[in-house]
């Protein structure tokens, strides 16, 4: 009596699978119709990191072992260009459909919560690994920077940096009074923090900036996104300490975001 309950859940998961693949179509297609979006999405970091390497030549940071600087800049934008999809643009996102009702109108149709919730995070981190590779084959074909030789802690770091920041970039959402404000006050957040972590210029490790900047999760990821190219010899390419920052950070945006979240529009 009980032998097709197995075969039903099989039914069950392959339809909920189809479903998350429609919507993640959806909102591919609506990413990359906005061209004019798409292209700063994914041409920002690339341009940087372009005019960056160029301007490095053959510089060298003495106190990280001497690498090149634009060995130094590779890692740094690929986590850019994670953070950047997964907070920032996601943010902005959340908040343009909130406040002009597609969020609410999508949570009262029959496509269920989850499904709709998963498939922008997936969606998210597709545009988000789409910037990852093009700024790895950058390096590599460009200024001869070797990709990660640890892949595995790689992957797993930018893992994490998905989660986390998308975390945080749905947490950001809920604090941003309408959609007039969702670019000015994410791109002036989370450009500051760039700053302060040493996107833009190598930190010393014991400099004042460096145990500031400490407190705050981006800096941690780019060390972490660093490590598995190993550019220090004698250094494990898991970066456990940083990626338990980062975590704990998504921990603490996702909490915040279930308590604020908001389907429906602000009152003005």
């Amino acid at each position: 009596m009980s032998a097709p309950a197995p075969t039903k859940d099989r039914a069950s998961l392959v339809g909920d699978l189809r479903l998350i693949g429609h919507q993640v179509r959806y909102e591919q297609l609506s990413f990359w119709v906005n061209r004019v979006g798409a292209i700063f999405t994914i041409g920002f970091s690339t341009v940087f990191l372009i005019f960056l390497g160029a301007s490095a030549g053959n510089s060298r940071i003495s106190y990280l072992g001497n690498i090149r600087l634009v060995q130094y800049y590779v890692p740094g934008f690929v986590a850019y260009g994670v953070m950047a999809a997964c907070f920032t643009t996601l943010a902005i996102t959340i908040v343009v459909r909130r406040e002009t009702g597609l969020l609410k109108r999508l949570r009262l149709s029959p496509l269920p919560t989850w499904v709709l919730i998963g498939s922008i995070f997936v969606s998210t981190m597709i545009v988000a690994l789409v910037q990852v590779v093009i700024l790895l084959l950058i390096g590599r074909l460009f200024y001869g920077v070797a990709f990660p030789q640890a892949w595995a802690a790689f992957l797993v770091t930018l893992l994490i940096g998905f989660i986390s920041f998308s975390a945080m970039g749905v947490a950001m959402s809920t604090s941003i009074p309408n959609q007039e404000s969702a670019g000015p006050i994410t791109s002036i957040v989370f450009f500051v923090l760039l700053f302060l972590s040493g996107l833009w210029f190598p930190l010393k490790a014991n400099s004042g900036l460096a145990k500031f900047s400490d407190y705050f999760p981006v800096r941690h990821f780019i060390l972490a996104v660093s490590v598995p190219f190993k550019q220090l010899p004698g250094v494990s390419p898991w970066a456990w300490h940083d990626l338990l920052v980062v975590a704990i950070w998504g921990v603490v945006g996702t909490l915040f975001a279930l308590r604020r979240f908001r389907w429906a529009p602000r009152r003005k």
